[in-house]
């Protein structure tokens, strides 16, 4: 895959419809896709100290053969960024550069950086153009395309945000050659949860060719523009997350329990490791319920396990708040309405559907039978 022939996905959202340009080299021609949708702009780059050190050179390099002019804001690495402090600090990072609303600010980092830049970008002068560079496999696959952004809050994860589309979304799929294979494998989490969804033939093919995914070459750079596909379709069929979107939280209400369980502690676990417990659980919590074959749950899991993700609740070091506790997190997560605990559940591989109504206390006891703690009383 070389620079020049970018894998395209677009995102049809209208007069509001991006590209998300797959490939490798892409930091380098930044300022020229940049310039080509935005001309005569200006730009602010948000990243974290990890990310700068690798990567803004080059892209402050390629924005600078498009001609465009950057400030830069560095904030520091991890979960715990996403915060009202370091929200104020990028406001006012892009308000002291001068910045315009007709300019830009680019968001060059992971899920927390985009996710964080995103809504600096939706709320500073009522909103900015917003481009994003992911340098994650998890931001390049999910959180970069959508337009979800925000912030935690101590009462739970991502509780405060806006919705803001990107211009545009330039995945260099070299930037992932540095990534720590803890963060690779947490992505991958991501992709796999594409597959689960509703691609079975797409999870089958990760089996097989996951090796070659970790690898790099021509099997990374398909299995991200599927990805891409996948999420474009929903968030172009349900932006605002009111119907289909909410299938991609497969996973996700289990998972981001246990991230505020571990009060995201990235060295305990991170967002994709969240989500791959969260999709293991949901499969055997599905199996539970009578919906789905514990053989389906088994495969996920012999899957994320292959792969060297944890998979259970034990798999996370340290001690974990009781069952009561983990469900008061679920009950305070977004996808409950009106006291409502909503699921995504699964009736096989590829079968994901949205449950409503699932009674707290099927989930409760199903905590308390994944929990460590049970399984140490056994």
């Amino acid at each position: 895959m070389s620079a020049d022939q970018p894998v395209t996905v677009e995102v049809g959202l209208g007069d509001r419809a991006y590209d998300i340009l797959i490939g490798s080299g892409l930091l380098s021609r930044a300022g020229a896709e940049i310039s080509r949708r935005l001309p005569g702009t200006r730009a602010a780059v948000v990243t974290d100290e990890n990310v700068a050190a690798a990567h803004l050179d080059g892209l402050k390099a390629g924005l600078e053969r498009g001609g465009i002019q950057s400030a830069v804001i560095t904030m520091p690495p991890g979960e715990k960024t996403k915060s009202f402090p370091h929200l104020e600090a990028v406001v006012d990072g892009v308000l002291a550069a001068r910045l315009e609303r007709g300019d830009v600010v680019i968001a060059l980092g992971g899920g927390v950086i985009g996710d964080l830049t995103g809504f600096a970008a939706g709320i500073v002068r009522r909103g900015m153009n917003f481009v994003q560079v992911p340098t994650s496999l998890l931001a390049q696959v999910d959180s970069s395309v959508g337009g979800k952004t925000g912030i935690n809050s101590p009462r739970g994860k991502n509780l405060v945000g806006v919705f803001l589309q990107p211009r545009l979304v330039l995945a260099d799929t070299e930037v992932l050659d540095t990534l720590p294979i803890r963060e690779f494998r947490a992505g991958y989490a991501e992709l796999a949860k594409y597959g689960l969804i509703d691609r079975p033939e797409f999870f089958a093919w990760l089996e097989a060719n996951w090796e070659k995914v970790f690898a790099g070459g021509p099997e990374r750079v398909e299995a991200i523009a599927e990805a891409c596909r996948a999420k474009a379709d929903v968030v172009a069929r349900d932006e605002f997350e009111t119907g289909d979107r909410a299938l991609l939280n497969l996973g996700h209400t289990f998972g981001h329990s246990l991230e505020a369980a571990t009060q995201y502690d990235g060295a305990r676990l991170v967002h994709g490791e969240g989500v791959a417990i969260g999709m293991a659980l949901a499969h055997r919590f599905s199996s539970r319920l009578n919906l789905a074959s514990p053989d389906d749950a088994a495969r996920v899991e012999a899957h994320l396990g292959a792969v060297g993700l944890p998979w259970r609740m034990a798999d996370i070091p340290g001690e974990l708040p009781d069952a009561e506790a983990l469900l008061s997190f679920i009950t305070q997560d977004k996808k409950v309405s009106r006291g409502a605990l909503t699921f995504i559940l699964t009736r096989g591989i590829g079968q994901a559907f949205i449950a409503k109504d699932v009674p707290a206390s099927e989930v409760l006891s199903f905590l308390r039978e994944s929990h460590p703690a049970s399984r140490k009383a056994g």
